[in-house]
């Protein structure tokens, strides 16, 4: 079972309530609020495209920018010694720290692709 929605760029979780009986959830990755709810797997689909299109909206509304969940970069602490083998590498092979990290993620991560 999927346990992620997906919209515009945007990513929401999808939990289950027993006790109210409601799926809910909120948009991943962004530190805006945007919650949504619904009784069956598609009411909950269509309140979460409502609540990022809401949001997309208010954005326009007030001339902000709208948060994207990802901005391409973040900061990894691989302490002082493995940075050294990590820069030592990637000199050997003739390509940038940040290229031989990239290669070095997608390998790990090639299921999740």
């Amino acid at each position: 079972m999927k346990n992620t929605v997906e919209y515009k760029g945007y990513t929401g979780s999808v939990e289950y309530s027993d006790e109210d009986g409601i799926f809910f959830g909120k948009v991943q990755f962004v530190r805006a609020l945007i919650a949504y709810e619904g009784s069956n797997a598609e009411e909950l689909r269509q309140d979460f495209h409502d609540g990022v299109d809401d949001y997309l909206s208010m954005c326009k509304e007030k001339n902000i920018t709208p948060e994207q969940p990802f901005k391409g970069s973040f900061n990894v602490r691989v302490g002082r010694d493995l940075h050294r083998q990590l820069a030592l590498e990637a000199t050997r092979r003739g390509v940038s720290l940040n290229s031989l990290i990239v290669a070095a993620l997608k390998n790990e991560t090639h299921h999740a692709v």
